[in-house]
């Protein structure tokens, strides 16, 4: 295959979601009858199981929902199939060169590539200043992460297919999930720190409308809307930090930017790294900006799979190692990391032992995860950060998966009103079993051998200088906290949900017209075959670095989550009925409220601004539009006084008249 054409492949990749994004809203209901009637209303939601909801429309509108549906369906599987085929082929054209170097324990910074990059600069933006570069290219970082991105993506498209069959919006939920993988891909392959920049904040957009997909409930807008906020938050100081780095380097080109960091002055350095490493904290879900990631579970389960594993949040762990020399050359900012992944692993993980939600465990068990990978990158190990994005990927998607399934089946989140579904659901149970596997560190999964490459990293940094000692020591600290906690929230969870006893809950009868929630079936194929698939990389993806696995660390993995697991199920064994996270005793409260730090933030800055808000309102209304009221009423009043000379009565006017020739006459007389 020529050079010409594989340089094509990014833009190609980038294009083909893009361009399904396009077909999936303007042509799924064209012509005109397959629109939607004004009445129509969503069927109820798995996710939400509780909730009535009104039946659809007429038989006619339900037809044509469903031909819309199969159409939007063809737009989304198989521009994302043709995309994800392509980035494989384009990674495979290099070797797969991260896996060339998955020597991720050593610390010892970034690789050098000797992988020739493909790509193609599409022209320049002449901006008076610094231009700016419209530039895709994929070198072995972007082409491995384009592949996670386009085949979960995938996967979310035709598990989509059966969780949201009878939705009449499911054709826009299909083009926006299109947008938002496009999107990710433009990060992931982007030469240029803008147009990086372009497909972070459609991301953004994307996040928005699919966390609201079900906006009639106002839980789910506001959760939407909170994402928003906090993660426009971040991307003000990300924004910031683009502009202090390229205006520095001369350019906003990446690798220019690397290039030129060695001539910076530190200072610059650090000020734009830390300011980059506030929009990391947004779309990553770190803290102090993790809040809005549990909150974004009101969204649909596929679209807490995209999410979660393979695009937003994967996108702040992705800059830093984009840019992870640029990052190096700042060690105050890596200090900065290091404290709040640590701060992040173990708050995240003690929050997830206490909650009751499935989706919400998951959540905060990424929230976790992400700050494994950010307590990588700031003991020095770029390539331990991206292994366990790739696994986290991969299990993590197959976690949110198979949660979907659960919840389809028993028409609730709650796990409390779960439990023994390992015999109804026995493929569900296998494929969530190995994504607990890999989400522990128990061998052979996948998660055993990229954690292992992240506690080695942390291990290292005690050491080699790159960290102060007391961040390096809290970080390691943490992350063997985190182990043997993370042991403990997946087994109560795995518990919870498939052993004991089975448990019957009486749900209100749906309206005529809906469909029943609680089926006693598996799930059906399009959503089995996505979640059996990605059982495979979950489970063996991880023996690529087996060949660099450190067995002192791993064996001190596996007893610390081993024993988490064991006390857990020793509480849980005493009595199958009760929830384990009693065990956390005063801790539970406080654990299961994420160690209240919304409430904080409603007290320190939701409430103010809400009253400012509310303080404005008032003086608009009283101030501004009193004057302007005010006036009115003025000359309403003046025109009442002058209506009373117009009248139109006659011998009024007569007598008008009358007075004023004797006025005149009396003052000609008296003063003349």
């Amino acid at each position: 295959m020529s050079r010409t054409f594989v340089d094509a492949f990014p833009l190609l990749v980038i294009l083909l979601p893009f361009l399904a994004a396009f077909a999936g809203l303007l042509l799924s209901r064209w012509p005109r009858h397959l629109r939607p009637s004004s009445g129509t209303a969503r069927p109820r939601a798995a996710d939400d199981p509780a909730e009535e909801r009104p039946a659809d429309g007429t038989a006619a509108q339900r037809g044509a929902d469903a031909r819309a549906n199969r159409r939007a369906a063809w737009f989304a599987v198989l521009p994302a199939a043709v995309s994800a085929v392509l980035a494989c082929w384009l990674a495979a054209s290099q070797g797969f060169a991260f896996f060339q170097r998955l020597s991720p324990y050593s610390a010892e910074g970034p690789a050098a590539s000797a992988t020739a990059k493909a790509g193609n600069t599409y022209g320049v933006i002449e901006t008076g200043g610094v231009p700016i570069s419209l530039t895709l290219q994929a070198d072995e970082l972007s082409s491995i992460l384009a592949i996670l991105v386009t085949l979960v993506a995938l996967a979310v498209q035709i598990y989509s297919i059966g969780y949201l069959k009878d939705d009449p919006r499911y054709p826009s939920y299909s083009a926006f999930i299109s947008l938002f993988t496009s999107a990710m891909l433009l990060v992931v392959y982007a030469g240029d720190l803008l147009v990086l920049y372009v497909g972070w904040e459609i991301m953004g957009l994307c996040s928005y409308l699919l966390i609201g997909h079900w906006w009639e409930d106002r839980a789910n807008s506001r959760a939407a809307v909170k994402a928003f906020l906090v993660t426009r938050l971040g991307d003000v100081g990300f924004l910031f930090g683009i502009f202090v780095l390229g205006l520095s380097a001369g350019s906003f080109r990446i690798d220019d930017v690397i290039a030129k960091v060695p001539e910076l002055p530190t200072a610059t350095v650090v000020a734009a790294t830390m300011l980059l490493l506030a929009g990391v904290a947004g779309k990553s879900a770190q803290v102090p900006l993790h809040t809005w990631l549990p909150d974004a579970m009101a969204g649909p389960t596929p679209i807490s799979a995209l999410i979660h594993a393979a695009t937003m949040v994967a996108a702040g762990i992705f800059l830093v190692a984009r840019l992870f020399p640029v990052f190096l050359a700042a060690p105050p900012t890596l200090d900065v990391l290091a404290v709040l992944a640590a701060l992040g692993m173990l708050g995240a993980a003690l929050a997830a032992l206490a909650q009751d939600d499935l989706k919400r465990v998951l959540a905060y068990s990424t929230v976790s995860q992400l700050a494994y990978m950010a307590a990588a990158l700031a003991a020095g190990s770029d390539t331990a950060a991206i292994f366990h994005l790739l696994t986290h990927g991969a299990f993590k998607a197959l976690l949110f998966l198979c949660a979907g399934v659960v919840i389809h089946h028993v028409g609730s989140n709650l796990m409390s009103q779960m439990g023994g579904l390992r015999r109804e659901l026995p493929v569900t149970f296998v494929t969530m079993t190995i994504g607990f596997a890999a989400l522990m560190g128990l061998p052979p999964a996948s998660g055993f051998f990229s954690k292992d490459g992240v506690l080695l990293a942390t291990e290292h940094a005690l050491g080699a200088g790159r960290l102060t000692d007391a961040a390096a020591l809290l970080l390691y600290a943490c992350a063997l906290a985190t182990v043997a906690v993370t042991g403990a929230y997946a087994a109560r969870a795995w518990l919870r949900t498939f052993f004991g006893q089975v448990r019957v809950v009486a749900l209100p009868e749906p309206e005529p017209g809906t469909a029943h929630i609680v089926d006693t079936r598996e799930a059906p194929a399009s959503m089995l075959g996505p979640v059996v698939l990605l059982a495979v990389p979950a489970l063996g993806l991880g023996v690529l670095g087996l060949d660099h696995v450190s067995w002192g660390t791993a064996a001190i993995s596996v007893a610390l989550a081993l024993l988490g697991a064991g006390i857990v199920y020793a509480v849980w064994r005493g009595d199958p009925l009760a929830d384990p996270a009693r065990l956390l005793g005063p801790l539970r409260v406080p654990c299961e409220r994420a160690f209240y730090v919304d409430t904080v933030y409603g007290a320190l800055f939701v409430r103010p601004v809400l009253a400012l808000a509310r303080a404005v309102v008032r003086t608009d209304d009283t101030v501004v539009d009193g004057a302007v009221r005010g006036s009115g009423r003025a000359a309403q009043g003046a025109s009442g006084l002058l209506r009373l000379a117009q009248n139109g009565n006659v011998q009024l006017y007569v007598s008008g008249l009358l007075a004023g020739v004797l006025l005149i006459a009396v003052g000609a007389v008296v003063f003349g």
